[in-house]
Parts: C-alpha cells; structure tokens; sequence
C-alpha cells in the first residue's frame, strides 16, 4: 500500500503472516521449525524487520497484529487446517471476515493511493499468497464502502498484481539450467506454475539504482532465500533474477504518463496528483 505526497512516496507493507511454516536452509536454525520447536515466526520477525531497513520502509504492519494469522504451509498440507493457519478463510467466514476488516482497518488508516498484491494464483500458487490476494482485492472494496464498519471510506485510485513475465523467467531458467537440478523438475518454462503472457503486463517499473538495496532486503531473509550474484532462490532452488525492471497488471484504475516501447507504463502513480 502507498501514496504519493509532496516528500515522496510512502509506504505502508502489510504482512498476513510470521511464515512459521516454512523451510529452513540454514542448519544452525533447523531446530526453531514448525515440526520442532515452532519458533520460526519470531525469527523472521527480525528478518523481515532488517529487509524493510535495507529498503528504507518505516511502516511495517502484520495483519491482525503479529501472529493472528498463521502462515498455512504449502497447498494441500496438514497446515492448512491449523486453527489460526490463513488459508482457513477459505472454508471460515468468520476467519474470512475477521482478515478482511483487519485489512480494512489499515487502509482506512494509510489511505493508499496504490495497492500492489499478488496475483489470483499467488504467484507459484501458495495457499497464504492466494488469500493475500483475496483480503487485498476485498479490503478494497470494502473500504470505499460507506456502510462498511468504522472509520472514513476510502476509494483506492490504483490496485497492481505483482507479474512475472514468460520471457522473464526463460531468462532466468535458462541461466540456471545447466548449474542446478530442473526447478520443479521441468523441462520448459511454459510448465512452470507460476508467470504470465508477456502480453498481459501492463506495467513496467525500471528500479535501477536500487539493486544493491533489493540484493540486501534478500539477504536479511537468510532462513530462506540464498543469493547469487544477480540471482536469488528460495528453498526450492529455482533461481530469479533480482530484476532492475519490475512487472505489474493493473488490475483497478486506468493507466496514465509516459509508456515504454512495449506500451507499458512506467510508474505506478501515473495519473495521481500528490
């Protein structure tokens, strides 16, 4: 969530879980997961908290307060039935409800010109990624709502879902092909379950300058991410690109200012005054 005002841009990150269940790739930490001591939440409380100051965000909000949601683990795990686990808005209404007016709460409160989430598959398809998506879309909604709960409407001008163009992510499997295992134990990007058609972004962010700052938000996370040169993976080794150029599909809102050569705007705050 951001908005745009005369000192710059604001930015407001809202996290909707600690990542309890995730794996480890640090040996000396193996013992804090989920299975074990089930304190790896805390930890990337820290984590987290070291990425947003190599980042320089001030504002850095779990939804509900920490801990209220739980991150569910991979689609179709026993974690996703764990009583606080987030995916439980899928099947809970209550659960569903109680996310949403957290969310609603924040925005009401920040006031974001921009929300930028992730897409309806989540990106590669994460349970906890899939619902970020659904409570973002609805949070929006709902806070434009004069008749919903408390606080101030609030209309959002510009909502984004983060992309990974096809052509993208051929670059990156093809500069790991011959170093690693296939990722996903494909042979072909276009089996991956996850990017879009290059045709499908909207949106096309040049962030260079800013890489030695995004390489070190990603280091801070050092349970679960390792970083090479240019590349990082998560814990299932698939190597990114730490992109200089980021992708997006507006989603809400219409798109304004100067366009790339592919046609695709360049900012994300195109259209809206400070």
């Amino acid at each position: 969530m951001a908005y745009y005002a005369a000192q710059g841009v604001h930015v407001t990150l809202l996290t909707c879980t600690l990542g309890e269940e995730g794996e480890i790739l640090v040996p000396e930490f193996a013992q804090l997961e989920a299975a074990q001591a089930d304190q790896l939440g805390g930890l990337r409380i820290g984590e987290l908290d070291a990425a947003m100051q190599a980042l320089g965000v001030t504002d850095h909000r779990f939804l509900g307060g920490p801990g209220r949601f739980r991150d569910s683990g991979m689609m179709g795990t026993p974690a996703n039935q764990h009583p606080r686990a987030f995916w439980r808005a899928d099947s809970d209404p209550d659960v569903l409800a109680a996310a949403v007016a957290a969310a609603v709460e924040v925005v009401r409160d920040v006031r974001p010109q921009v929300i930028v989430t992730y897409d309806d598959n989540g990106d590669y398809g994460h349970p906890d990624h899939i619902m970020a998506h659904r409570i973002a879309t609805a949070a929006a909604a709902s806070a434009a709502d004069p008749a919903y709960g408390a606080g101030d409407p609030w209309t959002v001008s510009k909502v984004y879902w983060t992309a990974t163009p096809k052509s993208v992510l051929k670059r990156g499997f093809e500069a790991v092909g011959n170093t690693a295992d296939l990722p996903f134990g494909v042979a072909s990007v276009d089996e991956l379950p996850f990017g879009v058609a290059d045709e499908l972004v909207t949106t096309a962010v040049d962030a260079t300058g800013f890489g030695e700052a995004k390489l070190a938000a990603l280091r801070a996370h050092r349970t679960q991410i390792v970083v090479d040169g240019g590349f990082f993976a998560l814990s299932n080794m698939l190597g990114r690109e730490a992109l200089s150029v980021e992708h997006f599909r507006l989603v809400q809102g219409e798109a304004a200012g100067d366009r790339d050569a592919e046609g695709r705007e360049r900012d994300l705050f195109a259209g809206i005054e400070a």
